[in-house]
């Protein structure tokens, strides 16, 4: 059965044209790439992290345009995103193996979809936005495979289910192999109810920063200068990445899109693409605390 396997996706790799080789390897190894990103990285699936996909989701919740469709899916974050690792290594996987190869190729452009309405819908111009660019190339990739295999068959035969589960079987196996190189995850977490305590208000000096995290697991920025102390949510407003505070430019930059923030501006946008300020969290100092307010 595995000779006959490797034997189908070498066969596979040989009868086809050059251009289709190189979209087929493109596409499948970047959906590898994404799941094992996701696999590797310690926060994705934490509570807490900055990276967790639960503030992906809620960032995404408020800037697409199907937003509403995020809310319930922000309540089950963590299946959420155990199941779109999986997905993109199974993707992956079965591009290059050449399983379900119809089914895979509608998986990636339908992921590339999801992903440009989640996130880059409002990208101006649209050429920033990589996943629009990602489904059209999985859409060409799809119709060339249907003109080859003129329609989108897919044997659920004893060996059609066997290839299938080989794949599934890989993608579970790579996205469990991708947690033994993840580092520990390191988190600041936040008190769900009271008043929450962010730092001593004496170990903040002026001009400082300092990076937490909401109790709904969305990460913020804490500022203080000689006026006193304000913070920001760290939710890029383009896309929901995450931004970071550079010392260098006194601004909050985003890793994606080259977004930049000015947060002795109220968070306006003063570069990138972004068009709104970030949202402001309320903080206050009480005693020798501050807290969230």
């Amino acid at each position: 059965m595995i000779q006959s396997f490797l034997r189908t996706a070498t066969n596979s790799w040989r009868s086809q044209v050059g251009a289709l080789r190189i979209m087929r390897l493109w596409l499948g190894a970047t959906w590898i790439y994404a799941g094992w990103d996701k696999a590797t990285d310690p926060g994705f699936l934490t509570r807490g992290a900055s990276s967790f996909i639960g503030t992906q989701l809620s960032g995404y919740s408020t800037q697409s345009p199907v937003g509403f469709a995020f809310n319930k899916l922000i309540e089950h974050a963590v299946p959420v995103g155990i199941f779109v690792m999986v997905s993109e290594f199974a993707i992956g996987l079965a591009t290059l193996l050449w399983v379900a190869p119809t089914v895979a190729a509608f998986g990636g452009f339908s992921m590339s979809m999801g992903l440009w309405l989640a996130s880059s819908f409002h990208a101006n111009p649209y050429f920033l936005a990589s996943d629009s660019a990602y489904a059209v190339l999985w859409l060409s990739y799809l119709l060339m495979i249907r003109n080859k295999r003129k329609g989108f068959s897919m044997s659920f035969e004893r060996r059609g289910v066997l290839r299938i589960g080989i794949i599934a079987v890989l993608a579970t196996a790579f996205a469990g192999v991708g947690k033994i190189f993840t580092p520990a995850a390191v988190q600041e977490s936040a008190a769900a109810s009271g008043k929450t305590k962010l730092v001593k208000l004496a170990s903040l000096k002026i001009g400082a920063t300092k990076n937490f995290v909401l109790a709904n697991g969305a990460p913020a920025v804490l500022f203080r200068t000689k006026t006193g102390v304000f913070a920001y949510s760290a939710i890029c407003t383009h896309q929901g990445c995450t931004v970071n505070y550079s010392a260098s430019s006194k601004t909050l930059k985003c890793p994606c899109h080259g977004a930049e923030f000015d947060p002795q501006s109220s968070g306006k946008p003063i570069a990138g693409p972004a068009i709104n300020p970030l949202a402001k969290v309320k903080v206050a100092v009480e005693g020798a605390w501050v807290i969230l307010a």
